[in-house]
């Protein structure tokens, strides 16, 4: 039964994404589905690219072993900051200022602000190589979890999904990733709950959340505290790096690239928030419990402690049969939407941002597309190459997320509602940012717990940065300025406006 349910799942991802390809003529049609994305679909695109296997695997399974119940802090700020907020602040001005200025990717976007074309080769190359670690650990998760349920080698299981990534994005592009994932939230949504109920319902627990609670504080107290035993610094490291650090990603903007109009926002930012709610929730809940099924034993891989084996063994001892084939759908869903984000931003900072709009601008556009769907299958294969080399799926997300956020977040927000923003300041909050996390990473290597608090710094500190340069350097001109910030009535665009 396994089987014939992923492949009929898999056959439903290859049909929509056929299906799509007829639809995908040029190159805003494949990146952006020619900006015509409804509320539900962006609401789901958004969620679905949010959490992938990185949450239910990596960071359900390490945070709630060390953490336990203290990592709901981090379900909070994804919810409400991460989502609610993120489409609040930046959702109406993000795609009224993109389509006035004619920009498609998040260097496209810094170079026209900011009258920079360096920055946007820059922010190209930023986004292609750290896309790559993110990608692979979401390959990674997905595949330990097929391990355990299909008992087929690690390897393998990379191999399948990649492929399957390759075809399903190749084809249809971002009509395909919408069209998906608005199949791919329900899936997960359902999955949710199934998981909620069987996990609560286990012996493991004694049969209920509260007498599982009570064993968790048997084994020690701290796990149901509501600072964990890691303590204060690490456990806000990881709400502002899983939570604020959306805000710079150019993966989840995109969302708001695409999104149909502006009155489509606010019902977009309420599935959204929902959606986010329940399933954070059930990630990391549930993951809080994983000692109770794994006799307070981490697994190890040769000998050394392996955190993101803890969900898929105990995915497996909570759940039937069927069970565990849903939660497999559930990660394959929300796995295959976040990796579709990533390669399609991926391939469009050097099809789009290098190629067509900085070295060969007489390109013809139906060989961007073309180029666009060559480099999504160069980048799945480099993301498979680095997940062959096991290392944390939480190390590698987080500098990924610290790199990229770090670099854009506080440019990007700024950009769109200071005019006082310069282009000073901007790069250096690029590379206050990057150079933090890179520098951050060398020195206490990349299998350090310190790694997300570095990935939490150059998020935060950015923000600093930029107005502090800008205050001592040149504005752009007004006139530059006015074509961003003002419509053709040349009404200005304002925070309030937004909310």
């Amino acid at each position: 039964m396994k089987f014939f349910v992923v492949g009929a799942y898999v056959l439903l991802l290859v049909t929509i994404a056929y299906y799509s390809s007829k639809k995908t003529k040029n190159v805003d049609d494949f990146f952006l589905g020619g900006r015509t994305i409804g509320p539900w679909l962006s609401a789901f695109a958004y969620g679905t690219s949010y959490f992938s296997a990185v949450i239910f695997i990596g960071y359900a399974g390490k945070i709630g072993w060390n953490f336990g119940l203290s990592g709901l802090w981090i379900v909070l700020g994804n919810t409400i900051v991460g989502t609610m907020l993120a489409w609040m602040v930046l959702a109406k001005p993000t795609r009224t200022i993109t389509k006035r200025i004619g920009a498609l990717t998040m260097p496209v976007f810094l170079e026209k602000r900011y009258d920079a074309p360096k920055m946007k080769v820059v922010s190209a190359i930023i986004i292609f190589v750290f896309m790559v670690p993110y990608s692979a650990s979401v390959y990674m998760g997905l595949s330990y979890l097929f391990e355990q349920v299909f008992n087929i080698p690690f390897v393998y299981a990379l191999l399948f999904i990649a492929v399957l990534t390759a075809v399903y994005l190749t084809l249809g592009g971002y009509f395909a990733l919408t069209l998906t994932d608005l199949v791919q939230g329900f899936v997960m949504l359902f999955g949710v709950f199934v998981l909620l109920f069987y996990v609560a319902n286990s012996a493991q627990l004694g049969g209920s959340f509260a007498s599982g609670i009570a064993k968790l504080k048997d084994i020690n107290p701290s796990l149901t505290a509501s600072v964990g035993p890691p303590g204060v610094l690490p456990l806000a490291s990881l709400v502002i790096l899983t939570s604020l650090g959306v805000w710079g990603l150019p993966q989840m903007t995109q969302k708001f690239y695409s999104i149909k109009d502006e009155k489509a926002v606010r019902p977009a930012m309420v599935v959204s928030t929902i959606f986010a709610g329940i399933i954070s929730l059930g990630a990391y809940f549930t993951g809080a419990f994983g000692r109770l099924f794994l006799d307070n034993t981490v697994p190890t891989i040769a000998g050394i402690a392996n955190y993101d084996m803890v969900m898929p063994r105990m995915l497996v001892a909570a759940m039937p049969e069927w069970g565990v084939v849903l939660l497999l759908l559930l990660v394959l869903a929300a796995s295959m939407s976040t990796l579709a984000a990533l390669v399609l931003v991926a391939s469009s900072a050097i099809a789009i941002d290098l190629v067509e709009r900085t070295f060969f601008k007489e390109i013809e556009k139906s060989k961007v597309v073309v180029l666009m769907r060559v480099l999504c299958v160069v980048f799945i294969a480099c993301s498979v190459l680095i997940a062959l080399y096991p290392t944390a799926i939480v190390n590698l997300m987080s500098i990924s997320w610290g790199a990229m956020a770090g670099s854009f977040l506080a440019p990007y927000v700024y950009g769109l509602f200071s005019r006082r923003t310069t282009r000073a300041g901007a790069w250096a909050g690029l590379m206050t940012g990057l150079s933090i996390m890179c520098i951050g990473a060398m020195i206490v290597g990349t299998k350090s717990p310190l790694i997300p608090t570095i990935g939490a710094a150059a998020i935060v500190l950015p923000l600093l940065v930029v107005p502090v340069v800008s205050y001592f350097s040149r504005p752009l001109s007004e006139e530059y300025l006015d074509k961003i910030y003002k419509d053709e009535e040349g009404r200005e665009n304002d925070l309030e406006q937004t909310i």
